[in-house]
C-alpha cells in the first residue's frame, strides 16, 4: 500500500485549517476531562496531564481537502494508556472527543486504541503550537484530519455514536484516506 492516500498531494509544509479563532490558552486555568461512561472519570490540569507516561510517535497525516504530510512526530498520551487509567465500562463503545468553540468528533473506541493514536502535546520536539492544536491535540493517523480535533478539552466515553461537528456537515464518520471517504452519500 502507498504511503500517500488516493488523489492526495504530498506537502513538506503543514497547512493551517480550522473554523473559528484560535482559543488562549492559560496554563493555570486549563484542565482535560475524562468522563461518560467509565469506572474512573478525570480531570486532569496540564502539568498533570505532562505528568502521565508519554510516548514518541512519527506517523503521517492526511488532510480532507488533499493534502498529506509525512513523518511527522508527534509527542504525548497513548489513547489507550488514558483508557488503563479510565476504565471504560463494559458498554461504552466510543468516544466523542470535545475540543474548545464547540468542536467534536467521535470515533469507535477499537479504533482509538490502535498503538498510533495520541493525545499530543508537542510537534517536532517543541510545544505543539496553538495554530495546529496545542495545548492538546488528538491525532488518529489512519484517519482523515478532522478526525485529529485540534484544542482537545474532554472525551467522554459513550454507547451509542454520536455525531461530530464535521460529520453533521456531511463529512463521512469512516473517514478512510485509503477508501477516500471523504463525504456521506
Amino acid at each position: 500500500m502507498s504511503r500517500l492516500p488516493p488523489n492526495q498531494r504530498l506537502t513538506k509544509g503543514f497547512p493551517v485549517l480550522h473554523i473559528g479563532k484560535v482559543p488562549e490558552f492559560d496554563k493555570r486555568t486549563w484542565d482535560f476531562r475524562v468522563e461518560g461512561t467509565v469506572e474512573n472519570p478525570l480531570i486532569l490540569t496540564y502539568d498533570g496531564l505532562l505528568a502521565l507516561e508519554g510516548t514518541v510517535d512519527v506517523s503521517d497525516f492526511h488532510c480532507v481537502t488533499g493534502w498529506s504530510r509525512f513523518d511527522n512526530k508527534w509527542e504525548g498520551v497513548r489513547f489507550s494508556d488514558l483508557v488503563k487509567l479510565v476504565r471504560p465500562k463494559s458498554n461504552a463503545r466510543f468516544a466523542t472527543i470535545g475540543a474548545e468553540g464547540g468542536y467534536t468528533t467521535s470515533l469507535p473506541l477499537q479504533e482509538l486504541m490502535e498503538p498510533d493514536v495520541i493525545l499530543a502535546y508537542n510537534f517536532e520536539e517543541k510545544p505543539l503550537e496553538p495554530v495546529h492544536g496545542g495545548p492538546l491535540r488528538l491525532v488518529v493517523p489512519k484517519k482523515y484530519a478532522y478526525k485529529s480535533a485540534k484544542w482537545v478539552r474532554k472525551v467522554v466515553f459513550t454507547q451509542e455514536q454520536e455525531p461530530g461537528f464535521w460529520e453533521q456537515r456531511g463529512y463521512s464518520n469512516s473517514a478512510d484516506p485509503w477508501k477516500e471517504e471523504r463525504y456521506s452519500y
